[in-house]
């Protein structure tokens, strides 16, 4: 049965604009939906009419009846008093309600146990109960902490939460609420890894329906089902994830460039035949000129078809200086505070020429702090960083501002990078700032064209130390397609801050792990590192558990000794072959569809290994 359906909607901002043109669609209950598009196709908009936000021109729109929404982009005004506990405890408002009248009901029948009150307290406490009523803060705390909000940050009044900080605490306040159906636009923008994960895991065993706009494309892969993506104000269907829709959206587009170029050729086929029977016709036979008239209306139904247009790619690629030096980067004992938080204190690393650096970490531990360490805009408490003296660094912050918001962007290129007219229209062409475009006055930007015409700028400089501080962040899927167009022939030395699991993966050849003030430093890709990651728990679960348990004299048992080394050479022998296949998955990183097998065969290694470890456990105790 559909739950959310969609017919012929129609919705415009300008006279004659329509963003949504004709959108249909249907939502079965229970279905995980991927809701896709390039920026300002009208994926917002749909939702804020889904939720009654905002209404439409035309069409019909229709949920279920009795069906609750929640929409996680759009955050309710709360008293100026509540803090973030007051707000995720919002969420139960029913059944504190519920408890207060459980509370009355016990108080009356101190006085008077009549039947009518005994009866519906008997109602109330069963329904108290199956609601979960029992379980509100065990609930809250789970969410909060799966979602990383702290225990101080749920005693901070929520008005004096950041942005972000505030997106969180209303997706936790939604989950809390048990809502049917939940509509999410870009729910891990403010997410770290690990945050992003537990919703992910969340999503996976949500009982309602989902929609879903997000950039993040390892997020559209775990989660949806099917995509629906809006273009030119109406919907196209994909039966499968992002890495479905990729591949499906890209035979779609063959298909139509050869049906379009048989066209064409039919067009001049038909053409030549035209002419050909006007002229016999001018020669004395008339009937020739209404069968060449039936060939030009054919002519005219053939030419109606336009040539489908694909995505276009980035034209220009970074600018590399030659770097003949071993060491581009020296951190030694490194430490850095605010006050009594205590960030990271005496950090150790030597970084190479060539080598491509993720520094990765949940939310607060300090990334963009050592990152602003590195290019000398913030000191260290102790210990030094120095850049080796043939580097030439530059630096795409998280935050992007320019010496004068009231310059157009044309003239921001002319100033900054000073090139010549031309030049500065092909490369900002190239970034999607075309005509009109170019005159907007860059404070008008969005964060995510800010941080494109920066990039665009940084093009233009001889560089071979690029340091990017959550290059993806507030970009379209086609935006970091472009980024990683650009950073894929870039040779030389990279360092970058993402939660971006995709573009991690696709660029890491290096892990920096950010946490508790200390950093692991693992050489190797990002699967590698999270397979490593994995091995290590099971590891550490080995030890706690041989710590927990008292180990008794036993006689010396050759058999299990042979069945021990044993299980070490298989164990390592499935090593290998998952780092084999982790080499593979690097070479394959372009290929969707590849990196969806690889993945599932590594999945099966990965569980194999684990079983391995646990006999290789029970052996060992």
């Amino acid at each position: 049965m559909a739950e959310i359906t969609v017919s012929k909607l129609v919705k415009s901002f300008e006279q004659g604009n329509n963003i949504l043109d004709g959108l249909s669609f249907s939502i079965l209950a229970g279905e995980r939906v991927g809701i896709l598009g390039h920026n300002g196709c009208g994926k917002t908009t749909l939702f804020r009419i889904l939720v009654g936000e905002i209404g439409y021109d035309e069409g019909a729109v229709s949920v279920t009846n009795g069906r609750r929404i929640g929409l996680i982009s759009q955050i309710p005004v709360f008293p100026p008093e509540w803090t973030t506990e007051d707000v995720l405890k919002s969420a139960h408002r029913r059944l504190y309600a519920l408890s207060e009248r459980l509370d009355e009901l016990a108080e009356q029948m101190e006085h008077n146990a009549s039947p009518a009150l005994l009866q519906e307290y008997d109602r109330l406490s069963e329904r108290f109960g199956s609601e979960g009523g029992y379980q509100m803060d065990v609930d809250r705390n789970r969410v909060a902490n799966g979602l990383q909000i702290p225990a101080a940050q749920r005693e901070q009044l929520f008005s004096t939460l950041s942005g972000g900080e505030q997106t969180r605490v209303n997706l936790a306040r939604l989950i809390l609420e048990d809502t049917d159906i939940l509509l999410l636009d870009e729910p891990t923008n403010h997410l770290d890894l690990r945050a992003t994960e537990w919703l992910e895991d969340y999503l996976l065993h949500f009982k309602g329906t989902v929609l879903a706009i997000s950039h993040d494309r390892y997020f559209l892969d775990r989660v949806v089902q099917r995509c629906i993506e809006i273009q030119d104000g109406k919907a196209e269907f994909y039966s499968g994830n992002y890495s479905f829709y990729v591949q499906e959206r890209e035979r779609r587009f063959q298909e139509k460039l050869k049906q379009y170029e048989k066209d064409q050729a039919k067009i001049e086929q038909l053409t030549r035949a035209a002419e050909q029977m006007h002229l016999w016709a001018f020669m004395g036979n008339d009937k020739l000129h209404k069968r060449a008239f039936s060939m030009e209306k054919r002519i005219e139904k053939l030419q109606k078809t336009e040539r489908p247009v694909e995505a276009k790619k980035l034209g220009v690629k970074f600018r590399q200086r030659e770097f003949n030096g071993d060491e581009a980067l020296v951190i030694e004992g490194v430490s850095k505070a605010y006050g009594n938080k205590q960030l990271f204190s005496d950090l150790s690393m030597v970084v190479t020429g060539g080598e491509r650096i993720a520094l990765i970490g949940d939310n607060g531990t300090g990334k963009s702090t050592l990152v602003k360490l590195i290019m000398n805009l913030e000191t260290p408490d102790e210990g030094y960083l120095q850049l080796g003296p043939a580097i030439r660094s530059a630096y795409l912050p998280q935050l992007v501002c320019f010496t004068n918001d009231s310059r157009s962007v044309l003239d921001t290129m002319l100033y900054d990078c000073r090139c010549q007219p031309q030049e500065a229209r092909d490369r900002l062409a190239a970034f999607g700032f075309r005509g009109e475009a170019v005159l907007t006055p860059v404070g008008a930007l969005s964060g995510g064209e800010k941080s494109r015409l920066r990039l665009c700028m940084l093009m233009g400089s001889d560089i071979n130390f690029l340091i990017l501080d959550e290059p993806t962040n507030h970009l379209d899927i086609a935006s970091r397609e472009w980024m990683e167009d650009a950073l894929s022939d870039y040779e030389q030395t990279l360092l970058f801050v993402s939660h971006d699991r995709f573009f991690i993966e696709k660029f890491a050849t290096r892990i920096w792990a950010l946490d508790d003030g200390q950093i692991t430093d693992f050489r190797g890709g990002y699967r590698e590192y999270c397979a490593w990651k994995e091995r290590q728990t099971v590891f550490q679960q080995v030890q706690k558990n041989a710590k927990k348990k008292e180990k008794k004299e036993r006689p010396h048992s050759p058999n299990a000794e042979r069945q021990r080394a044993r299980l070490e050479k298989e164990i390592a022998k499935l090593e290998e072959q998952i780092a084999a296949l982790d080499r593979e998955a690097d070479d394959h990183a372009s290929d969707y569809q590849k990196l969806m097998e690889i993945g599932a065969r590594r999945e099966e290694m990965d569980a194999a290994l684990l079983t391995l470890y646990e006999q290789w456990e029970v052996l060992d105790e």
